[in-house]
């Protein structure tokens, strides 16, 4: 049965919908325990960022699910706190940036490892690798 009409708008949008979410970057905020170590930021191919020095506080994951790398602002990710420390568990490094859209920077997190203090850097948006 051909599909027409409301039906065929529905599948259209219901596949731009599917395309869409395929290409979200994996956003996630929960707090870090007092004594977080670089061990404590467990997912693979992951940029961990806390709100305190030394990999406490509060903290966001973010990966991108696009294979080039993709740029995420973080205050619509939710993220509205300084960010203090980070830990970079993808081979390839991650930029941090003093400017939204990823503009003003970059501060440089190496692929496979941590930072336990930024310093005065103020991280508006990050680009993560695919």
């Amino acid at each position: 049965m051909k599909a027409t009409g409301t039906d065929g708008r529905k599948k259209r949008y219901l596949s731009t919908l599917t395309v869409a979410a395929s290409m979200v970057t994996l956003v996630g905020l929960a707090a870090a325990p007092a004594s977080a170590s670089a061990a404590d930021c467990e997912f693979s191919k992951t940029l961990c960022l806390y709100s305190g020095e030394n990999f406490t506080g509060e903290r966001i994951t973010l990966s991108s699910l696009v294979p080039g790398g993709t740029c995420i602002n973080l205050d619509e990710s939710g993220w509205v706190v300084p960010a203090r420390s980070a830990i970079n568990t993808h081979t390839t490094s991650a930029a941090l940036f003093a400017d939204e859209d990823c503009t003003g920077g970059p501060n440089q997190v190496s692929g496979s490892s941590s930072r336990a203090s930024l310093g005065d850097f103020v991280t508006l948006s990050v680009w993560v690798a695919g």
